[in-house]
């Protein structure tokens, strides 16, 4: 293995479902700014999720609608006039 091509920051984060509250803890080198006390009391960096494997359509077998940039209303808007 070569030296020196490993992140230096690889640790402990904790990644959270905004869509659903769902979180797990791995490890992960991901910059992150956000903070979250997880399950067994300790702080850890947090990285937000808009869809997760407990939202995922595929994973779940359901069709939810995930919208968290307001494409949805954009597109209805842009085209519900020439309708």
């Amino acid at each position: 293995m070569k030296a020196e091509i490993h992140p230096e920051n690889y640790r402990l984060v904790v990644f959270k479902d905004m869509s659903n509250g769902y979180s797990f803890l791995t490890k992960s080198c991901s910059d992150t700014k956000d903070t979250i006390v997880y399950e067994d009391g300790v702080e850890y960096p947090l990285v937000k999720l808009d869809i997760s494997m407990t939202s995922h359509p595929f994973y779940t077998g359901k069709q939810m609608l995930v919208d968290t940039a307001g494409r949805i209303d954009k597109f209805k808007s842009r085209y519900s006039k020439k309708a």
